[in-house]
C-alpha cells in the first residue's frame, strides 16, 4: 500500500499538467482526486472535479464515485461518507487510496469528538465514526474513554497533542462574517 501520498500527489498533478492535449488519464484523475479527500484538500478536490472533461466524468462510475464521496465530505455529513465509500467496488491502485481516507475521516472525527464533547451517545459515536457499536465500545476502551454504566453515553478525553489547525480559507471567511454580524448586532 502506497503511504506517501504528498509525493505521489506531486506525480499525478505533474502528469496532468504534462497530457497530451491537457487532458490526462482517467486513472490519474481518480487517484488525484481521491488523494485531495485523503489530505482534506475540498478545495482543490472541487476545482479538479471541475477540470476533468465531463465526457470523463459522465463515462467513469469510479470517479462520479469518488466524488459522491467528496461531496459528502464537503457538507461534513459523517455518516454518509461512509455510506458512499462503501457503496463502490473500488479499482487498484484507487482502493488503496481510499481505504487511506477511511481511516482518516474516521481518526478525525475520532479527534473531534475526544476534543469536542464531555458526553456523547455511543449511537451518536456510530454515526460518526462507521463503525458498529462493537467496535466502537472497543475503540473507547483503548482510548481509555470513560464508559458509563448505563452502557450508552461515553465521556471521552481529549488527544493528548492538539491537533492541527487546519481550516480553509472559506471556514476563515465563514468564521470573520459571523463575528463582525454580531459585533454590528
Amino acid at each position: 500500500m502506497i503511504t506517501n501520498f504528498d509525493k505521489l500527489c506531486a506525480e499525478l498533478e505533474k502528469q496532468e499538467l504534462e497530457a497530451p492535449n491537457g487532458v490526462a488519464s482517467v486513472s490519474t484523475y481518480a487517484q488525484l482526486l481521491a488523494i485531495y479527500l485523503y489530505q482534506n484538500d475540498l478545495c482543490n478536490a472541487k476545482f479538479l472535479w471541475k477540470r476533468i472533461p465531463q465526457n470523463i466524468t459522465s463515462s467513469n462510475p469510479e470517479i462520479m464515485a469518488i466524488w459522491a464521496v467528496g461531496q459528502k465530505l464537503w457538507k461534513k455529513d459523517l455518516a454518509a461518507t461512509y455510506h458512499a465509500l462503501a457503496a463502490f467496488t473500488w479499482t487498484e491502485p484507487v482502493a488503496n487510496i481510499i481505504q487511506a481516507v477511511e481511516e482518516k475521516v474516521r481518526e478525525r472525527a475520532f479527534n473531534l469528538i475526544g476534543r469536542s464533547y464531555s458526553s456523547i451517545s455511543v449511537d451518536t459515536i456510530v454515526l460518526m465514526t462507521g463503525l458498529s457499536r462493537e467496535a466502537v465500545l472497543q475503540i473507547c476502551r483503548e482510548r481509555k474513554w470513560d464508559i458509563h454504566a448505563d452502557g450508552v453515553t461515553i465521556s471521552p478525553t481529549p488527544p493528548s497533542q492538539p491537533a492541527p489547525l487546519h481550516t480553509s480559507s472559506e471556514d476563515q471567511l465563514f468564521k470573520l462574517t459571523e463575528f463582525v454580524s454580531f459585533l454590528e448586532n
